[in-house]
């Protein structure tokens, strides 16, 4: 069994020190005097992106959060979009797609979604609500690197509704940058 917080404080971390250096990295995962070692789960959650908040400006939050995606299960996700591409010929049909549909895939008005209806995050199970979407940015990272590997062209992936921040569904718009069905 892996420890998905200990996965969790070495992407923070590893992003962290990227974008900054290893001092910064160790604040921000651990806090000012390491005492976020000793927080359960959702404290440390809520504390972490505080943390992330309060030292870096937003866009900086936002692709520190998106280079955090822990990764898990993205063979199993990106051959299941590659075999939805393969019986497709548009994002349209490709959204009707009995396989898409039962994954949270769908498309409304030539746009592509992805929804949930249970919170997919490990970490937020014992979080009862987050203040902001932050921590919520690594699943926009990861289904980045997800639809870019199926689709085979850049991708944005927006946040727009969050389970943990109040809403009745987590709801991505995924959007493709260049051309997929040729």
């Amino acid at each position: 069994m892996f420890d998905i917080r200990k996965i969790q404080e070495q992407v923070i971390y590893t992003a962290v020190k990227e974008a900054s250096n290893e001092e910064t990295a160790k604040e921000m995962v651990y806090g000012p005097n390491g005492n976020g070692q000793l927080e359960d789960n959702p404290t440390w959650v809520k504390a972490t992106m505080k943390r992330l908040e309060n030292k870096f400006d937003q866009p900086t939050v936002l692709q520190l959060r998106r280079n955090c995606q822990c990764g898990y299960g993205m063979d199993e996700k990106l051959a299941l979009v590659k075999e939805l591409v393969e019986a497709s010929s548009s994002l349209d049909e490709f959204g009707k797609l009995d396989k898409a549909k039962a994954a949270g895939l769908y498309c409304e008005n030539g746009e592509l979604y992805l929804q949930f209806h249970v919170c997919p995050c490990p970490m937020l199970e014992e979080v009862d609500r987050l203040e902001t979407n932050t921590w919520c940015q690594c699943t926009t990272g990861y289904s980045k690197v997800l639809f870019e590997n199926a689709f085979m062209c850049p991708v944005e992936v927006a946040l727009l509704k969050s389970i943990k921040m109040g809403d009745d569904k987590c709801l991505m718009k995924v959007i493709p940058q260049g051309v997929i069905w040729k």
